[in-house]
């Protein structure tokens, strides 16, 4: 089976092929950086951060470009609240973002452009778009005029007299309530520093207009895939696709979105106060767990989060973890290249080439942990290696090997000095636990592993000795 990745332009699933033999371009919507980054932020970073890595492990070279959109209204307003220059504002919550990105393992994209560094790139676009007689100007801003552009509606498959009117600006402003900005005039009261000169005067872009500029500016003309979270289908991508398109470019062969992230069933939002803050969940849950539990569900439905999400996901992990950490002291460590290099499963395979089926992928790992085991406990050496590194080449496309240098030093959150001494502590426990076991002094060998097990230490008996790890939720 070759990749099937689900279009949601022509909503199917279809045989993946790119535009250059070997080489695939993404563009992926990057974060408005008003606020600190939820956990629905990184629903679609981590998705479309499996994407990459099973692309790079089919053999692409990926190029992928995830933009920041680093001014907008309510950036301008929550910085004016706070105090703060807009681009300060701005800046440290890009920071934020990028911390949060790289705590969960998303690799960093290949460009990481900036809004406001492709001003003139964004006015060339629009003023390409006034000549082809798209768009128009009306009191220093610019807007695209929908009805003069026939397939405006065809990405989300909506008849344009049946949308709402576009809010990105006043109606009385506009030819027609659709019409939606691509360049802002600048407005009393806000920052000299937010508008930038243009043939239309000083303003600054609008939201949709800086992600064609970006995508054809490190992408080209057209480019195979653009990613983003289901809620920006509309208006926001299907805006992108016509003012790129009524430009005169190709743009995206193949649209994907990654689904929510939702809590009572209802999606994650700040406005809603629902967000789970970044920096609040990994105070309490190891970042794997956490990047675990956002790749665990099928990148296009739902996932539904409440308080247990974080526990099964830590409860996985864990299993991960010790499996990985008693194999590889049992048939010795597995380099990094021979991961790379691992043939994988066939089932894994074939989950992941049908549109990154992860779910049935995870099952087919849990399935080789199990084994892998098995094998431990009946002191199968072969069959040990085998199944470690199995299950580290299916968790590296997944981004979660236990064994890589992200995760290699994390164990509940401890440091390398206090697991050193908490080893020491349980070891000596384990050792009086066996002496009790081979004098026939039952009691006292429950009473020890029940005593290890209030603490949160789990023991696992093999044929070559017991094994401690914490548990999922220590």
């Amino acid at each position: 089976m070759t990749l099937h990745l689900y279009d949601t332009a022509t909503r199917d699933e279809r045989a993946f092929t790119p535009l250059t033999p070997g080489k695939v371009g993404i563009y992926l919507c990057g974060p408005t950086v008003q606020s600190a980054p939820h956990v629905g932020h990184l629903r679609s970073a981590v998705a479309f951060d499996v994407l990459q890595r099973w692309l790079e492990r089919s053999g692409y070279q990926v190029t992928l470009v995830r933009n920041v959109t680093d001014i907008d209204d309510k950036t301008l307003a929550k910085a004016a609240d706070a105090g703060w220059e807009w681009w300060a504002w701005a800046l440290k919550h890009e920071r934020e973002f990028q911390a949060a990105y790289a705590a969960v393992g998303v690799k960093p994209p290949a460009a990481e452009p900036r809004a406001t560094g492709h001003i003139p790139e964004i006015v060339a676009i629009i003023s390409r778009l006034i000549d082809a007689g798209h768009a128009y100007e009306k009191a220093g801003s610019v807007y695209f005029d929908v009805r003069s552009y026939a397939d405006y509606g065809t990405l989300t498959r909506q008849a344009l007299d049946d949308l709402s009117p576009a809010t990105d600006s006043p109606t009385e402003d506009k030819r027609d309530p659709h019409d939606f900005a691509l360049w802002k005039a600048r407005k009393d009261g806000e920052p000299d520093t937010a508008s930038w000169d243009s043939p239309w005067g000083p303003g600054r872009p609008g939201w949709h207009i800086e992600c064609s500029a970006m995508s054809q500016r490190y992408l080209g003309d057209e480019f195979d895939i653009h990613g983003g979270g289901l809620d920006l289908r509309f208006p926001h991508h299907e805006n992108e696709q016509a003012q790129s398109r009524a430009a005169g470019y190709g743009f995206a062969h193949l649209w994907m979105h990654s689904a929510w992230v939702t809590q009572s069933g209802a999606k994650m939002s700040k406005s809603l106060g629902n967000g789970l803050l970044v920096s609040e969940v990994l105070a309490a849950h190891e970042p794997a767990a956490l990047r675990l539990a956002l790749a665990a569900v099928h990148y296009r439905s739902m996932l539904e989060y409440s308080p247990s999400t974080l526990d099964e996901a830590s409860a996985q992990w864990a299993r991960f973890q010790s499996f990985v950490a008693r194999a590889s002291e049992k048939v010795g460590a597995v380099s990094s290249a021979d991961v790379a290099a691992a043939a994988l499963p066939d089932a894994f395979v074939e989950a992941m080439d049908d549109d990154l089926g992860v779910p049935r992928a995870l099952a087919v790992i849990h399935e080789t942990v199990r084994a892998g085991n098995a094998a431990l406990t009946a002191g199968d050496d072969a069959a040990v290696a085998s199944a470690l590194l199995a299950a580290r080449a299916m968790l590296d496309v997944l981004g979660l090997d236990p064994a890589a240098p992200e995760w290699a030093g994390e164990r509940a959150g401890a440091s390398s000095s206090a697991m050193g001494a908490l080893d020491f502590l349980v070891k000596a426990d384990i050792e009086a636990r066996a002496a009790a076991r081979a004098a026939k002094d039952w009691g006292t060998a429950d009473a020890i592993r029940d005593r290890l097990a209030g603490a949160g230490i789990v023991i696992a008996d093999a044929a070559d000795g017991a094994r401690w790890s914490l548990a999922a939720d220590s």
